[in-house]
């Protein structure tokens, strides 16, 4: 088995395409089950988001826990987020979540919590792995897995996200748009605010089963910025289908990313000495997102794209803070993983103290330019250690000099390199970008 079947990610693909159909979906739960059970395990957690092959995923699971005598506590629609703190409140030796995150309703995955709330250790994967190509047998009758329903679950993860708001701290008078992108946080992301006193006005909170993530959420903030001007809100919040990213739209309708996202927090954070060490950004993170931290003598470490890697720098280095401009941000001090809620809370600590309007907590923020260029490959081609490709990047960066990047990187599903370019000037940046995939294009093709 593939180890691309665990990590942060988890298993994904498209419905009724390998590896996504019931059946596999029933031999991990009983892979895992099998592993879990002999530490000890006879009970895990099952959330997902509002896919409408989340019933049926949820309910093969279900049935391969049973198979290994192990008890499943079904959750319903729940963040992710919310799963990796509710697998540790309701101390279950594992959680899983059934969510693609901010893909279409046709793909579904399948990711895995540790007991902590983190990714389940390397060995445990290895023995799932070595487990799940084996034959399937069953428990005795009188051992099968039993399965329940937690009603209670979001009102405890409410709670959780309450408590990393201070009580000296309120959203009252405050006009709050939710964009819950049809997904998983469209009940509880509402009642948060709600109860923190906002008045809250919630779109994209509608789910059907196949329109998530669809023209609303994180990824496609435009009705969020339009209501938010309709309404006169103080802010837009943005989610995706799972809850684990976020954006911010302020009062005058400008989208703050993950990067400046993260600018707020940490500044908010150095300032009352709560920022430990400094931040873990990505190769993609904007280089104006760097400067301002520079300018504030916050320490910036880059990983490579990814969650997981965020998160494995952020161990490393002993920090507690970082995440994607894509609007997934670790919050050591909150959290074991990405949460969308909780990061927008943090953003707003510091807007409630220092009394000001959402778009003045950005204003020290001068994100550059940045053009990303997608180019297909033909079979066998290396783009990355190309001479002709290589000389042009040089070319482009020599012409950027210190005020601009320029990043070659694989694709790591697709034939694909992705050509970015920042720097201050908007035209040269697309220039450099266009110039660069143009060579790539040629030396493939030759």
């Amino acid at each position: 088995m593939n180890r691309k079947y665990f990590g942060t990610d988890g298993v994904r693909g498209k419905v009724g395409e390998y590896p996504i159909v019931p059946e596999f979906a029933m031999k991990l739960g009983w892979a895992a089950g099998k592993v879990l059970s002999e530490k000890g395990t006879k009970r895990v957690i099952i959330g997902k988001d509002t896919r409408i092959s989340g019933y049926m995923l949820e309910a093969a699971l279900e049935a391969g826990f049973s198979a290994a005598g192990v008890d499943s506590v079904l959750l319903g629609p729940m963040p992710t987020p919310a799963v990796a703190y509710l697998t540790k409140a309701f101390r279950a030796e594992a959680g899983v979540v059934i969510s693609a995150s901010h893909n279409p309703f046709y793909d579904n995955g399948i990711k895995f919590f540790s007991k902590d709330g983190t990714k389940l250790p390397d060995e445990i994967e290895l023995q799932i792995e070595a487990l799940i190509d084996q034959p399937m047998t069953v428990v005795e009758a009188a051992e099968l897995g039993k399965a329940s329903r937690k009603n209670d679950a979001p009102g405890r993860y409410v709670e959780f996200c309450k408590s990393t708001f201070p009580n000296t701290y309120t959203l009252n008078g405050k006009k709050i748009v939710l964009d819950c992108a049809h997904g998983a946080t469209y009940q509880v992301a509402t009642m948060v605010f709600k109860e923190l006193g906002a008045s809250v006005i919630t779109i994209g909170n509608t789910p059907n089963g196949i329109n998530i993530n669809d023209g609303y959420g994180s990824t496609h903030p435009n009705n969020l910025i339009l209501k938010v001007l309709e309404t006169r809100a103080d802010f837009g919040i943005a989610f995706d289908g799972d809850g684990d990213r976020v954006l911010i739209v302020d009062e005058k309708g400008q989208v703050l990313d993950g990067d400046v996202l993260l600018y707020i927090i940490a500044e908010y954070q150095q300032r009352f000495n709560k920022l430990n060490g400094g931040v873990v950004g990505t190769q993609m993170s904007n280089l104006g997102f760097e400067q301002a931290l520079g300018r504030l003598g916050i320490p910036f470490e880059r990983a490579k794209v990814g969650d997981r890697y965020v998160m494995e720098k952020l161990l490393e280095l002993g920090w507690s803070l970082g995440g994607e401009n894509s609007g997934h941000i670790i919050s050591l001090r909150h959290t074991t993983t990405g949460d969308g809620i909780i990061s927008a809370l943090q953003v707003l600590r510091a807007m409630c103290e220092y009394n000001v309007p959402v778009s003045e907590l950005h204003k020290d923020v001068k994100l550059f330019p940045q053009e990303l260029v997608n180019v297909r490959l033909s079979s066998g081609f290396d783009a990355l250690t190309d001479s002709e490709v290589l000389e042009a990047k040089a070319k482009a960066e020599k012409i950027l000099g210190n005020k601009g990047r320029v990043l070659l990187r694989k694709s790591g599903t697709e034939p694909l390199v992705r050509v970015m370019v920042e720097g201050e000037d908007g035209a040269l940046v697309k220039e450099l970008a266009s110039s660069i995939a143009n060579v790539i294009v040629k030396q493939s093709q030759s």
